[in-house]
């Protein structure tokens, strides 16, 4: 089964690479419409989802993860739309000229099939395709079993609304069987995946990067740090951690640790704890000082990304313990930094290893929408071409054109 969809989406790849950006942009545009004119069968298919979750005893944060409303599907369309509305990224090429006369074009082209394995977030199936589609690659989604029934719906009625537009239904392809041989399949596709993308927990992400033998770009886990430096605003502060923790708990951009510089943890701490009044706070030594009834915090805590309401916090003596501990317990993910000192926030954002570092203001903007990018592909925390919320020019590789006039060497 998976090599047929495989083989069903190399040729629609090949299709698609060749196709004009109206006819991309048309294909988004059936798309966004038929998200919201068939959104009874998606939210049908979730209710499936939520109901087998809750019965499992998926946690309160992961439910809502999984959960869709018409709200969150005319949102998912939104996102769809803008997309459209992004510069097309394969018009975009560089020329220059050799002494010798050769013209040669740098030239964006899409990898072919990028196949994306993910966790409980329905929406990445309809934001992956938005921007595969865009891109000119097809794709083939492999989701987790807790929203595979939303995941089905939502990608059929996807690749009928390309089909729609005149391009191949198979540019969509929806692996569904959930089990871990689909996912280990999908690792060592090689020569038949040009591109795989992994988006969820560490673990998950941890398999891929372990186990693939196709060309991987690591999206990771988000243990996320907010620093209350000593000149901190303690107004923004408490806005940016309550904004960065509990806005959205359950996702990679959400603040897991909470740093105080020691001159001002004794007055804002306690300001924390009634702020963030549904979290468990976890501390070390000199935070139970001043917060006596919390839960001491492990060493194992500061390296966890929780997805839910826990928090871990350490106060610290200087903006260099602080950073050292970032880029210790860190993910290179987000960071933030509050501050009323220009020359503490360049240092910050000079020294911490992140693909995205703040200066008071949340975590929660490192997303795809929230840069102009429209609908993301995931979050890379690696150092190659890709790092941070990966857009449309994410998703190409270069082909170089060179023209002559019967030049050899």
């Amino acid at each position: 089964m998976l090599d047929k969809l495989c083989s069903e989406a190399k040729k629609a790849s090949l299709v698609l690479g060749c196709s004009t950006a109206e006819q991309r942009n048309g294909a988004l545009a059936e798309m966004a419409t038929a998200l919201v004119g068939r959104k009874d069968e998606i939210l049908k298919a979730n209710a499936l989802d939520i109901e087998n979750a809750k019965a499992k005893g998926i946690s309160t944060a992961m439910l809502d993860r999984l959960t869709l409303t018409e709200e969150r599907i005319a949102a998912i369309s939104n996102a769809v739309k803008k997309v459209i509305a992004l510069p097309d990224p394969l018009e975009c090429s560089d020329h220059w000229v050799r002494p010798n006369g050769l013209n040669i074009e740098k030239r964006r082209v899409p990898f072919g099939v990028i196949a994306i394995i993910y966790e409980a977030r329905p929406n990445v199936t309809a934001d992956a395709a938005a921007l595969c589609i865009k891109s000119g690659n097809a794709v083939i989604l492999r989701g987790g079993s807790e929203a595979i029934n939303s995941n089905i719906a939502v990608a059929n009625i996807l690749g009928d609304a390309v089909k729609a537009a005149g391009l191949p239904k198979e540019c969509i392809g929806i692996v569904t069987d959930t089990s871990r041989e689909t996912a280990n399949a999908l690792m060592r596709a090689k020569g038949k995946i040009d591109l795989l993308i992994p988006r969820g927990g560490k673990s998950l992400i941890r398999s891929v990067v372990d186990n693939a033998t196709v060309p991987v770009i690591e999206t990771g886990a988000g243990n996320c740090h907010v620093y209350f430096d000593a000149t901190a605003d303690e107004k923004t502060a408490l806005d940016v951690i309550d904004n960065a923790k509990r806005s959205r708990p359950s996702v990679c951009n959400a603040a897991e640790s909470l740093l105080v510089h020691e001159a001002v943890a004794e007055s804002i701490l306690p300001k924390v704890r009634a702020r963030l009044d549904n979290v468990e706070l976890r501390g070390c030594e000199k935070t139970l000082a001043i917060l006596k009834d919390i839960t001491p915090a492990t060493n194992e805590d500061y390296f966890t990304e929780y997805n839910d309401y826990i928090l871990t916090v350490k106060v610290v003596s200087s903006l260099e313990e602080a950073i050292d501990h970032i880029n210790l317990h860190g993910t290179g993910h987000s960071e933030a930094i509050i501050t009323q000192d220009p020359e503490n926030a360049v240092v910050f954002c000079n020294s911490v290893d992140a693909s995205a570092v703040y200066v008071n203001a949340s975590t929660r903007f490192t997303d795809g929408e929230e840069f102009g990018f429209g609908a993301e592909i995931g979050i890379s925390t690696q150092k190659m071409h890709a790092r941070g919320p990966m857009g449309l020019s994410e998703m190409t590789t270069y082909k170089y054109v060179i023209r002559g006039n019967g030049q050899v060497r």
